[in-house]
């Protein structure tokens, strides 16, 4: 299977989970329940699946955040919050959400239909080293089918996440050096990284300095000066198997036609 069919699966359904870390009724529903400020609200929400986890567990599995930022929310949200708690606050989220953006598309027929298929599509998956994954596959899945999907590709998600965090690490990646070689390949506004994940300069530039070394960076630090695939050699085993969910619909008949469904009436833009 071409990599690419996969991205263009990831790209096309990855707004429909990750509207959760932005929309207004994410952080009202973990206000609610005691959690406090959107950074909170975010590392709690999104490794509460995998329990009452301290802050190294945190800075591991999600690999690229300053570490102090991490430990300013974690372990501290537990003690407003049980991570049960926090995992059905973020579904009500969720739903609340996705109704007020999509209306009726909710209850369409290629609603029903999308469902199905992303949740055929996470029999491709599996846990082994994916930490995240498995915290949020162990969780039950929701009965509606706008739910349903949104639970799917939050499986997807979490399973290419957390091979992509096993690739870099066999590449001997820092996760802020992982993050000057994504700002390099010019994919994603400059200093947006840098700033998002709180590194300070000082991290920062050490890690361009490492990147440098290692010949992947032009001279002014601004781009690659080899080709992502060069990077990414070492880890050509892993970077194949989130295919292994896309396999599941390769051959659907149903999931051809839903795609071009898809390009000819696409789902209202929820941001």
């Amino acid at each position: 299977m071409d990599p690419a069919w996969s991205r263009k699966m990831l790209r096309m359904l990855e707004p429909y989970h990750g509207m959760i870390y932005f929309v207004p009724e994410a952080n009202d529903a973990y206000e609610r329940i005691g959690l406090r400020g959107r950074r909170m609200g975010y590392f709690a929400s999104r490794s509460a699946a995998m329990g009452a986890v301290g802050a190294d567990v945190v800075i591991a599995t999600f690999f690229n955040f300053f570490p102090y930022l991490v430990r300013r929310a974690i372990p501290a949200a537990w003690q407003h919050a049980s991570p049960t708690g926090v995992v059905d606050a973020r579904l009500g989220a969720a739903d609340a959400a996705l109704r007020r953006m999509l209306g009726d598309a909710i209850t369409s027929d290629a609603m029903h239909e999308a469902a199905d298929l992303a949740r055929a599509a996470t029999a491709g998956c599996f846990p082994d080293g994916r930490a995240l994954y498995a915290g949020h596959a162990a969780q039950p899945w929701p009965d509606d089918p706008h739910l349903v999907l949104w639970h799917a590709q939050t499986l997807l998600r979490e399973f290419r996440g957390d091979g992509h965090v096993a690739a870099l690490v066999a590449q001997g990646l820092t996760g802020c050096e992982a993050l000057v070689v994504h700002e390099a390949t010019g994919d994603i506004a400059a200093g947006l990284l840098q700033a998002s994940r709180a590194w300070p300069d000082a991290d920062w530039a050490a890690a361009v300095e490492r990147v440098r070394k290692r010949g992947w960076l032009a001279d002014d630090g601004s781009r690659l000066a080899v080709s992502t695939a060069a990077v990414f050699s070492a880890a050509k085993l892993d970077r194949r198997r989130p295919l292994s969910a896309a396999r599941k619909l390769l051959h659907m008949p149903r999931a051809v036609k839903l795609a071009r469904r898809q390009q000819d009436q696409p789902l209202p833009d929820i941001f």
